[in-house]
């Protein structure tokens, strides 16, 4: 049990080194004090330590639902069309996620038949996209499934969390947290940040973009033709008439930047279309030569300038008295797409950096306090051997904060908590080694063979009362909010850690001072 080679023994060293190595950035005192050739990874510092804001955003799956029975409305009326069958009353009902048809009298089993065109299966799902059904009044009910729906609504949300990391990351906020938080929420974290308000226009915006073309022949004031929609234009009190029907959908954009405009000086924002966008583009600007073409984005027009000439190229641009700050931000809003549905912000909250910087020394100080009451603790009762375990508590506490750096955690005042409860942990191995020990000696065990057995009889107890505490702690980790979270990470890599040094480091050590003094008694 005592017995190390030289190659064990230096693999233990080298652990001890790379977990120095990898901490070290975290205790740098400016920018550049180690190599910038190598990747150095750093603990970064959560909202109650750094500042910064919380939110907790919740999707609006209703209006997910809207959109997929819109979508299946035109479905059913193209296929329809396509079959040649009339029908009356196709509308969508959405309190119980369907569409509604009525086929013509005579052609319900062919409206039936065509329309199961519509059911189709999405890769490994088990349920299909539509069932249908024929109601007691003759209509037919074309209904997605809960199960259909469910995977909808949770695809949607992680689409969400991947365009709000796009717009966060390019807004310049560092260290984001985004993590998802039940059915439809989603929580963001915004460490540091100093303009709260634009992030969070930037993360409620949904940043629908479309092209429409602008209905000249309606009258305002006038009911509104069948298939034409009354749009409020940005800045102004003028509403203008625009067709329903999306000519060219911002889900084709491929770039925007924000740019000044060389005739003018101007803020605006210049777009580039993919293949597929550049060609719908391309043709509705040929076909229209003359007429206004309204550029919407959130239901609202953002201008509507007259088509002069064929775009043919996959770009434009849009003006409408942009500041530098409101262009970038569209640009950017742009850049990373449309969200699938609106969000809304069910909870907020910010932290100044004044009461981070007071939580992070009231850390520190009970850190500090708690370190140095467990090394006189071991000191005291258990002498030579106390310190060897004082100075195993010192390597884990090193260990445990390059573990973390190389995971990219963000330390919170809760994790700051399970750091310290690691410490009182972490020299629990040490004191059931230690009396072992004690107790093979009043046994009348030799030094060697005393030390050989207590360390082979406490490792079963040490073993599984880490274990069961690991195992507490994950589920802790999977279930609990990000709070509850970061204490958990912590106190992971805290066993981790305390299980090395308290029964590799300390072995080692007690080993190395054992082969050079050969005592006849131990100091216990």
């Amino acid at each position: 049990m005592l017995y190390f080679s030289r190659a064990k023994a230096f693999g233990i060293m080298l652990v001890c080194g790379l977990g120095l190595l990898l901490s070290l950035p975290n205790l740098a005192s400016r920018p550049g004090w180690l190599p910038a050739a190598a990747p150095w990874p750093q603990v970064h510092l959560g909202l109650d330590l750094s500042g910064g804001s919380y939110l907790l955003l919740q999707i609006d799956t209703s209006a997910i639902t809207r959109q997929d029975l819109n979508t299946l409305v035109d479905q059913a009326r193209q296929t329809l069309r396509t079959a040649g069958l009339g029908y009356t009353g196709l509308r969508p009902d959405p309190a119980n996620g369907r569409v509604i048809v009525r086929p013509l009298d005579g052609q319900a089993a062919q409206a039936q038949t065509a329309l199961q065109k519509l059911i189709t299966y999405a890769p490994g799902a088990a349920t299909p996209s539509v069932a249908l059904s024929a109601l007691p009044d003759g209509a037919i009910a074309i209904a997605i499934p809960q199960a259909t729906q469910a995977a909808r609504n949770s695809q949607a949300v992680q689409q969400a969390i991947t365009i709000i990391q796009r717009r966060i990351d390019g807004s310049g906020v560092l260290n984001p947290s985004i993590q998802r938080q039940g059915a439809d929420q989603i929580v963001v974290q915004l460490p540091g940040i100093s303009d709260p308000e634009r992030v969070k226009t930037l993360i409620g915006t949904t940043a629908h973009m479309t092209f429409q073309l602008v209905d000249t022949n309606a009258v305002p004031g006038q009911p509104l033709p069948l298939g034409d929609q009354q749009l409020p234009l940005t800045g102004t009190q003028q509403q203008l008439i625009v067709f329903s029907n999306v000519a060219v959908d911002g889900a084709d954009l491929e770039n925007a930047q924000a740019s000044t405009d060389p005739q003018n000086g101007s803020w605006v924002v210049n777009f580039t279309l993919n293949s597929l966008g550049a060609r719908e583009f391309s043709d509705v600007t040929t076909e229209n030569v003359g007429r206004p073409f309204a550029i919407v984005l959130d239901g609202k027009i953002i201008e509507a300038p007259n088509i002069r000439e064929p775009i043919t190229g996959g770009s434009g641009q849009i003006s409408g008295g942009f500041t530098p700050q409101s262009a970038t931000d569209l640009a950017l809003l742009l850049r990373a797409g449309a969200l699938p549905a609106p969000l809304s912000i069910v909870e907020e909250n910010s932290v100044g950096p004044e009461l981070g910087a007071d939580a992070i020394r009231a850390g520190a100080l009970a850190l500090t306090a708690g370190f140095v009451m467990v090394l006189v603790f071991m000191a005291v009762f258990y002498g030579l051997f106390g310190w060897f375990a004082n100075i195993a508590l010192l390597v884990n506490l090193i260990l445990m904060l390059g573990i973390l750096s190389v995971m990219g955690a963000t330390l919170t005042l809760p994790g700051m908590a399970g750091i310290l409860l690691t410490l009182g942990m972490a020299v629990d191995a040490n004191i059931l080694i230690n009396e072992r020990v004690r107790e093979e000696v009043k046994n009348g065990r030799k030094p060697l063979a005393a030390l050989e057995a207590g360390y082979r009889r406490a490792y079963g107890t040490i073993f599984d009362s880490n274990v069961t505490t690991l195992l507490a702690h994950i589920t802790l980790f999977i279930f609990g909010s990000p709070q509850v979270r970061g204490f958990a990470v912590t106190i992971c890599a805290g066993i981790v850690t305390s299980l090395f040094t308290a029964t590799v480091l300390v072995r080692l050590i007690t080993s190395r001072w054992y082969a050079s003094r050969r005592p006849a008694s131990l100091p216990v």
